[in-house]
């Protein structure tokens, strides 16, 4: 603005001095016509002298007017009470996540706090002379090393997410089903009102737990179920009518959570059945979950066999999320993929979460506590991707005596779960 001001003042100024030079001359250099031939010569010598003037107006204009278009469409930064320009660039800011409070909050699930190497207290005798007599002995522990952090696969190491991601903010507590089956999980055993009347009292214990993780609910739907029987296309596999998703995602609405679609392939491929949910996986709450131990490979039926899923599988799945979060400007998407054992997801380290897709590994196994932890360590802990689940059973988990375990106790897990599923 200033620079604006001093132009104007500089072009109203040179104006000036070149009117008053210019119109004075004839005056000065010229006697008062007494023919009509100087008449003339000096109508002539004027008019050329006041083209150059109005020419040189029109230029002053112009380079005005450019000025001001180029100063009000720089954009404005309000700082406080004042104003300032920036023209620098006009290319829009994408946001971006804050790093620092991501990275810190990654450390705090790997749960993994640093363990100082101290060797056995020494003694020693310090012969100070003080008075003519010597000091008694002091004891002081020796470090045999500086201060080091304990051996960690975790944080696994990753891509940074988009802004608005749910991890590792957050703590997901889902409740798991089918809505025709009541063996499948919860969501079929009891009817939607107290479903999600349980759901929020389960979400309220794991926020007592951790008071600094904020917990979501979800609804956990089985969108896909494997089947003991080939079907008219031989694929092992039922895919639920919209109804009975739309249930699902009213059901989340009704508490502001989220809904998860769960996929079991049968002998079918994600190739074929994930683009079908596409137009559920455009809205901005509904995320996914892949259960390789029913995806089956030809001549395999499910439930006979445990099946698995290659990391193509998984990073073509990721690829097509993140193309949906692109095309529709959509918040980060998560991908839950179920494990128990080794072999049912081939080849972990290929897994390439994206910006636009946080993968979350799920030890989905059931059994008492002690196998359970083990073989979350196993699966989990051992193989890391970018986020880890776990899976609670209300029937399975209680069979022989034993007894589920505690949202306290699954937080003393290494590293802790961002997922939590109840079936």
């Amino acid at each position: 603005m200033h620079a604006l001001l001093l132009f104007q003042r500089y072009a109203k100024l040179k104006y000036f001095f070149t009117v008053s030079i210019v119109m004075s001359t004839p005056f000065k250099q010229k006697k008062i016509p007494q023919t009509k031939k100087a008449s003339a010569r000096s109508f002539s010598v004027a008019g050329k002298n006041m083209v150059w003037v109005l020419l040189f107006l029109a230029f002053c204009f112009f380079i005005y007017s450019l000025v001001r278009n180029v100063v009000q469409s720089t954009p404005l930064i309000v700082k406080g009470d004042s104003v300032q320009t920036n023209a620098v660039s006009t290319v829009p800011v994408v946001p971006t996540i804050d790093k620092m409070s991501y990275n810190r909050k990654l450390i705090e699930l790997a749960n993994n706090p640093l363990k100082r190497i101290v060797t056995t207290a020494s003694t020693a005798t310090s012969a100070v002379a003080s008075m003519g007599t010597a000091s008694p002995s002091v004891q002081f522990a020796v470090l045999a090393t500086p201060a080091v952090p304990a051996p960690t696969l975790w944080p696994a190491t990753t891509v940074y997410p988009n802004v608005g991601a749910l991890l590792p903010f957050n703590r997901i507590i889902a409740y798991y089903g089918n809505f025709y089956s009541k063996g499948m999980g919860v969501l079929g055993q009891y009817p939607p009102d107290e479903v999600l009347a349980k759901l929020k009292e389960v979400c309220s214990e794991w926020q007592a737990a951790d008071p600094t993780t904020p917990v979501i609910p979800a609804i956990d739907y089985i969108a896909i179920s494997a089947q003991g029987y080939a079907g008219s296309d031989g694929k092992y596999r039922d895919r639920m009518p919209s109804s009975q998703i739309d249930q699902a995602i009213s059901m989340a609405g009704q508490i502001n959570g989220i809904t998860i679609l769960d996929t079991q392939m049968g002998q079918s491929t994600v190739e074929t059945e994930i683009p079908l949910l596409e137009p559920y996986l455009k809205l901005p709450n509904v995320e996914l979950a892949l259960d390789p131990e029913f995806s089956m490979k030809p001549g395999q039926k499910p439930g006979t066999i445990i099946g698995s899923m290659d990391a193509s599988d998984i990073n073509y799945v990721i690829s097509y999320l993140s193309k949906i979060v692109d095309e529709n400007n959509l918040t980060p998407k998560i991908l839950v993929v179920h494990r128990f054992t080794d072999k049912m997801v081939t080849n972990y380290r290929e897994i390439k979460p994206t910006p636009e897709v946080q993968v979350v590994m799920d030890m989905d196994g059931w059994g008492p506590p002690g196998f359970k932890t083990s073989t979350y360590k196993d699966v989990i802990y051992n193989d890391p991707v970018q986020f880890t689940g776990f899976k609670l059973f209300y029937i399975n988990d209680l069979k022989k005596g034993s007894s589920m375990l505690t949202p306290e106790q699954v937080l003393k897990l290494e590293p802790q779960p961002s997922f939590i599923q109840y079936q």
